[in-house]
């Protein structure tokens, strides 16, 4: 039997180095997302650079504000000392000199520019002391008569240690190996006037010469139409096909309008809007079914929104099922505890308190109350999903100001109704979910982002609500508000400061909280002026917060954790230090801590000058409008969806090519494409999201 011949340790040498080298690139491309050959091949140009013409250099020194490709021969290369180390090359072509400046560079770049060498350099020309030049020019040695591409040259994201050069190349490979077949139709394309999903894509990689190239930047041209179609329908198919198996799991029919429902609706002291009353029977509509509900409850500060969830748990109580409310802060679960257990201890309801600072051994009586079905509705923090937290009969979770929970924290919650307990009530498996939120999500967010949830609006303010007049103030004016503040307080209103740090900041040179509330002190020698911030300890806080409430306090300064959840009707003044600093929603939700009882309310937005354009945008918005979902609207068209919804809220489907204000009409169409296919064609649904969204499809499914 013949030995086999070992291979010469040289040649064992290089095929590790090659194998360790494609092992590297695999590393750097994962950390881009780009795992597998269609994840190359969907991963399309930001932009293009024109290398498909050469310019003389004096035509490119009146290419104003546009980079320019210009060809010409080394004359000199000196590396230049003052006023830093640099290297300076000069090319001339027949119609002058161009000077070539890197203030970064290697050593060995300098012999790419042996005097004679031909070079080809593409970037703006700007006229610096010694004439024209470029400044980090791209550039390449070339022969005479080298050949130019025939398109435009695609530019990349890209990682670090990931060049434009290896992306293409990779790229150019991954389209050697794909699978081609289109997932969409002849007769779909036809309809909905789509380019085939190959020739979009070759497009887009290759653009030629004569394509428009506005169009193309733009992303208006039909390749690029294409891909936006193909992703929100990858993401419509996902979110509704996670709507269906949701609908396919069991939950416990929470059937009965009991005597706590209607006892509760009648010692209301107040009658439920119009809207109200909507939203209210939407929700009761989606708790009798054998599905569990995944409904978002949308409502403007002050909507009246804690209501009918309590409605909702006073349903799940009535069918012999227990409720939880969790909230993000302590003060907002601390009014939601206060407010409910008022409405509900009276009618016999054991209402249960549990956060992470209570005492050791309230919060063991607090557990083992909620684990033997004593407690019938519970309020708490991020407390509630500790594993030593178990419920008896776990039928409703509601969720506070939602988007301010991972998708994680909200699973979890979710999945405290997996006990044996409620499994034998005819197989159930999860509880219902009802999630509120007073940041109003646009109608074009919620029907992309949540498709998988119903959603419900309450859009009016309940009667006597007097609107917010919002004045913008610059900093030199802030006498004259500490007088207007000591106005308000003599005329027995109170009032809120609101701060955006703690303590001082020499990188913003921000008013801060404990300077602003010593500032005050001394102002205002007459009144009583709290503090609360996040880094005091809970019944520091709540102390603070009791004796505002109580109207002991005159003037509170505030970080934002007054934010949500703080009602004292008899605070009818607001003045929001540094405004510029805050988001739209911030903004919004903070300024609804007043106007919430009959008298007229002031929020003055303090700034500091000068203000960016984004700044001047959100101000003029408070200024304007109190409508929350304008003020949304208007957020989304500052900042875009992803981080208007935020990377926790969302996982990882952010939209990469579609824009939901420019392309609404394709949102609509992949809506309509994808209940089709998931009723006529599961093949094609597995076939399209295996290609655009691959092991990203679990974000989407909370």
């Amino acid at each position: 039997m013949p030995v086999p011949k070992k291979m010469p340790s040289a040649k064992l040498d290089a095929v590790a180095s090659t194998a360790t080298s494609a092992e590297k690139l695999a590393d750097k491309l994962a950390r881009l997302g780009l795992r597998s050959d269609m994840d190359l091949v969907l991963h399309l140009p930001l932009r293009y650079e024109d290398e498909t013409r050469i310019v003389s250099i004096a035509e490119a020194g009146f290419m104003f504000g546009r980079p320019a490709q210009v060809e010409g021969i080394v004359t000199t290369c000196t590396v230049q000392f003052r006023p830093r180390r640099q290297l300076v090359v000069t090319i001339a072509d027949d119609s002058g000199p161009l000077v070539l400046r890197f203030l970064n560079f290697y050593g060995s770049q300098t012999r790419q520019f042996t005097e004679g060498n031909r070079i080809r350099a593409r970037a703006e020309v700007r006229h610096g002391f010694l004439g024209a030049e470029m400044v980090h020019p791209q550039y390449k040695v070339v022969l005479e008569g080298a050949p130019l591409p025939s398109a435009l040259t695609p530019v990349y994201p890209a990682g670090e240690g990931v060049s434009q050069l290896v992306l293409r190349r990779a790229i150019a490979d991954a389209m050697k190996r794909v699978d081609w077949t289109d997932t969409l139709s002849p007769a779909v394309r036809q309809r909905l006037q789509l380019e085939p999903f190959e020739a979009a894509v070759r497009l887009l990689h290759n653009p030629p010469q004569d394509i428009d190239e506005a169009a193309l930047i733009e992303r208006s041209h039909p390749a690029w139409v294409r891909m936006k179609f193909d992703e929100l329908l990858a993401q419509q198919l996902s979110l509704k096909r996670a709507q269906l198996a949701r609908r396919a799991k069991g939950a416990a029919a929470l059937s009965k309008f009991g005597r706590l429902s209607k006892a509760f609706l009648a010692t209301l002291p107040f009658k439920l809007t119009t809207a109200q009353k909507r939203v209210l029977a939407e929700v009761r509509a989606d708790l009798v079914q054998t599905f569990p509900m995944q409904r978002l409850l949308q409502g403007d500060v002050g909507s009246g929104k804690t209501v009918v969830a309590a409605l909702a748990a006073t349903q799940a109580i009535d069918s012999g099922f227990q409720a939880v409310l969790m909230a993000p802060t302590e003060i907002l679960a601390d009014q939601h505890f206060r407010k409910i257990a008022g409405w509900m201890a009276p009618l016999g309801v054991q209402v249960v308190w549990l956060t992470g600072s209570l005492k050791k051994k309230d919060k063991t009586e607090a557990q083992a109350a909620i684990e033997s079905g004593q407690a019938q509705l519970v309020i708490g923090t991020h407390a509630l999903i500790q594993e030593a937290v178990q419920f008896a009969r776990l039928g409703l979770v509601i969720v506070d100001e939602q988007h301010r929970f991972g998708v994680g924290q909200r699973l979890a919650l979710r999945n405290k109704g997996l006990t044996d307990a409620v499994a034998t009530d005819g197989g159930v498996t999860v509880p219902h979910q009802l999630m509120m939120s007073a940041t109003p999500i646009p109608r074009t967010l919620a029907m992309t982002y949540y498709a998988d949830l119903e959603v419900s609006v309450i859009d009016q303010l309940p009667p006597g609500r007097t609107p917010v007049v919002t004045r913008v103030i610059d900093q030199v004016r802030r006498e004259e508000v500490i007088n207007r503040v000591h106005a308000a307080a003599q005329e027995g209103r109170q009032v809120y400061w609101v701060c955006p740090l703690i303590e001082e900041s020499e990188a913003l040179q921000l008013q801060t909280a404990t300077e602003t509330h010593a500032t005050l002190v001394e102002a205002l020698p007459d009144l009583q002026v709290g503090l609360v911030h996040g880094r005091l300890k809970t019944a520091e806080k709540q102390e603070v917060m009791d004796a505002f409430t109580r109207g002991e306090i005159q003037v509170l300064v505030a970080t934002t954790v007054i934010e949500v959840g703080v009602d004292v009707p008899n605070a009818s003044l607001m003045v929001i230090e540094h405004a510029e600093r805050f988001g739209l929603s911030q903004l919004h939700q903070l300024r609804g801590r007043v106007g919430r009882g009959s008298t007229a309310s002031i929020c003055l937005l303090l700034y500091q000058s000068p203000l960016g354009m984004v700044a001047k945008q959100r101000l003029a918005t408070m200024r304007e409008t109190t409508d929350g979902f304008e003020i949304a609207r208007r957020d989304l068209e500052i900042r875009g969806p992803g981080e208007f919804l935020g990377a926790r809220q969302s996982g990882q489907a952010l939209l990469r090519f579609a824009d939901l204000e420019t392309d609404q009409w394709l949102v609509e169409a992949a809506r309509t494409l994808a209940q089709t296919l998931l009723h006529e064609d599961p093949h094609v649904v597995e076939a399209h999201l295996a290609r655009w969204l691959g092991a990203r499809e679990e974000f989407l499914k909370v």
